[in-house]
This record gives structure tokens, C-alpha cells and sequence, in this order.
């Protein structure tokens, strides 16, 4: 496993397009967090308007406030997957990987570690901004650890993006197609397929769609206090997105090595 992480590293350590994706989402992210916690979003506008948002950077609220936002972002990561994994068809280093040894799974599995060690470390990230935003607000660290497992939840969400970003670098293999049909879908087709379900349907399995089973763990701050607020209708449990969630990353996996296996070189 390490060995394939190694050579993985070693072919995108001297990417300029890595590092500028990558310097993207750990610079912005913060940015954009700190300008929400001193009242950016403001209801009614100017620095009299009500910030709904000044307590969701204080614990145990900031680990599901950095989360939503860090679900907006993971987009930076999402697209670098794209690239990383159809340049090694435009350039043939795939057919390249082949020749030097390895076999069609070990250059899929090095593809699949990546993803887990991004959806890893992003996770990481998450948790030291969480830290230093929880501190300053909260003043403490005593509910460090409290609603916890909104950082699982991060994970899992960064896992399901970027997992099927790496499903559709494999099934499409041109970047700027792929990206166009990821960023399509994500932002746009799904969300057009999650209203008609539901609503004509008369059912949330609109929320069990492939990237909006792993939003739904993560929603955003105001939208979870209205749920909170607002008694009756059919809930479900975040136990329940988290396993759906698991179901899509596995479904990627599975389609991408099927897809490897079946598809000449």
C-alpha cells in the first residue's frame, strides 16, 4: 500500500495544477469561515444586520458549521482527482505503469488510496480549524468533543465526492469533459432529480442520491435549526445517509474495477 501511495506522490509532488488545487481549498476555506464568523452573512445587511451564524463557530456547533462549508469546497479537491487520474490516460503513463510492472488493480488501487488519504487529511484539516475556531469562540475547549461525529460525517462526505470523481475520470477519461459532467451533476442535475423524486414521488429517496445521501449529513447551519424547529414529517436518521453513503463509495469502487478490467489499454 505505502509503495503505491509512494509512486503516486512522486508523480504529483512536482504538479503545479496540485499544489495551486490543493493551496485553493486549505487557503479559502478558513478564509471564507473567518469572514462568516465575524457576520458576512447578515440578515437585513450591514453591520447592524442579525448574524444568525455567531454561535456556529463556538463548540460543539463549529464541527457541523466547517463542515457544510468544507462539503462547498471539497469541489477544489474533487476536480484535482479529475485531473490527476485523466492525465495519466491523455499522457499513456498508465499504459507506461503497465509496462513497468504493475498490474490493472495495482494501478486502480494506488488511484483509490489517493482518495482515501485526501479524504483523510482534508478530515485532518477540518479538525484543526475546528480547534482553533472552537477555542477562540467558545472561549474553552470543554465541549471539544461533543456532536463529534459531524467529523466522521466530513469524511465520509469527502470520501463519497471524491470517489465518484474518480469514477467519472475512469468511465469519461478526458479532464475537461469529466470535470464539465462532474460539476454538471453535482451542482445542478442532482439537485433537479432530488426535487422531481420527492416531490412527485411523495417520498425523501431523493435525498438518497449519490453525492446528496453524504450532503444530507452535513446541512447547512440555519436549514438544520428551521428541522429542529418545525415539528412533524417523516425524519431520517443520519445513522441511515451515513450507511447510504458508504453504499455509493463502495458502488464506485466496484464500477471503476469492473470498468478497468473490461476496457482495452
Amino acid at each position: 500500500m505505502m509503495a503505491l501511495l509512494s509512486i503516486e506522490w512522486l508523480k504529483i509532488k512536482r504538479y503545479r495544477t496540485f499544489w495551486v488545487l490543493a493551496g485553493l481549498y486549505l487557503l479559502l476555506l478558513p478564509l471564507w469561515n473567518y469572514e462568516v464568523a465575524n457576520g458576512f452573512i447578515r440578515m437585513g445587511g450591514g453591520k447592524n444586520g442579525i448574524n444568525f451564524l455567531s454561535t456556529a463557530y463556538s463548540f460543539p456547533q463549529v464541527w457541523g458549521n466547517l463542515g457544510f462549508w468544507g462539503s462547498v469546497f471539497i469541489m477544489f479537491m474533487s476536480i484535482l482527482v479529475i485531473i490527476i487520474t485523466t492525465n495519466e490516460f491523455g499522457y499513456r503513463t498508465h499504459r507506461q505503469n503497465i509496462i513497468d510492472g504493475w498490474n490493472r488493480m495495482q494501478f486502480y488501487h494506488a488511484k483509490v488510496l489517493t482518495v482515501v488519504l485526501l479524504s483523510f487529511l482534508v478530515t485532518v484539516y477540518l479538525f484543526l480549524l475546528g480547534i482553533i475556531f472552537g477555542g477562540i469562540n467558545s472561549g474553552s475547549l470543554n465541549s471539544l468533543f461533543s456532536e463529534f461525529q459531524q467529523v466522521g460525517y466530513f469524511f465520509l462526505m469527502s470520501l463519497d465526492y471524491l470517489g465518484f470523481a474518480l469514477f467519472i475520470a475512469i468511465w469519461i477519461k478526458r479532464s475537461g469533459l469529466a470535470i464539465g459532467l462532474f460539476l454538471l451533476y453535482s451542482m445542478m442535475i442532482e439537485n433537479i432529480l432530488k426535487g422531481v423524486i420527492n416531490h412527485y414521488m411523495d417520498t425523501p429517496f431523493g435525498n438518497f442520491l449519490f453525492l446528496q445521501s453524504s450532503d444530507e449529513l452535513l446541512p447547512f447551519p440555519l436549514i438544520q435549526m428551521a428541522k429542529t424547529m418545525i415539528a412533524g414529517g417523516t425524519t431520517i436518521s443520519m445513522t441511515t445517509y451515513a450507511l447510504v453513503t458508504v453504499f455509493w463509495c463502495l458502488v464506485y469502487y466496484f464500477a471503476g474495477r469492473v470498468m478497468l478490467q473490461k476496457r482495452d489499454w
